[in-house]
């Protein structure tokens, strides 16, 4: 597996070796003792899997009392996943970094405890897998608003398209305002 940190360097892109033949291929999706000696020292408590059709943003999702680092990846289609840096005391505080993954590329993306998470569906269909280093906790659920004027994502959305955005999520709250980590 190559690791390759990203501007926000807690965040890490992640690109599996992957042996295939004309039977199909196989890769790693997740072995401790390599992601231990890149840094990511995580224990998964629970994985979840969402589709999604073309243009639904989600997110960005965090939890205050029950902080995850999530491990992404796609197994059909493609996304455009963001990291937001949501610790108030970090040099990195309100920046966000984004790349593309899916199921062609095979990237995995690690977003840490500490990061506020969400991504666009580009393709028609897409299949979601996210490994998680603590339980969901509904009552420290935070979001943070996806289109926020600070924090400035870049989603790659097509000229006249309006994303399918959840009313949980077109009601997220500016960085201004919102419940953060110290």
């Amino acid at each position: 597996m190559i690791f390759k940190p990203t501007r926000l360097p807690e965040v890490v892109l992640i690109e599996p070796k992957v042996i295939g033949d004309e039977r199909g291929f196989f890769m790693e999706t997740w072995e401790a003792r390599k992601f231990a000696d890149a840094g990511i020292d995580a224990s998964f408590v629970q994985d979840n899997h969402s589709r999604s059709s073309r243009w639904v943003l989600r997110g960005l999702h965090y939890q205050l009392r029950h902080a995850q680092g999530k491990l992404v990846r796609i197994t059909e289609g493609e996304v455009f996943d963001v990291a937001v840096d949501v610790r108030r005391s970090s040099p990195t505080f309100g920046q966000w970094v984004g790349d593309y993954l899916s199921a062609d590329n095979r990237r995995m993306m690690w977003i840490p405890p500490g990061f506020a998470h969400g991504f666009v569906a580009l393709s028609e269909r897409v299949e979601f897998l996210y490994k998680c280093t603590d339980f969901y906790d509904p009552a420290s659920e935070r979001t943070l608003l996806w289109n926020d004027p600070r924090v400035k994502v870049e989603w790659p959305i097509a000229q006249g398209i309006q994303p399918i955005v959840s009313a949980k999520d077109r009601g997220g709250t500016p960085l201004d305002t919102a419940e953060c980590y110290p």
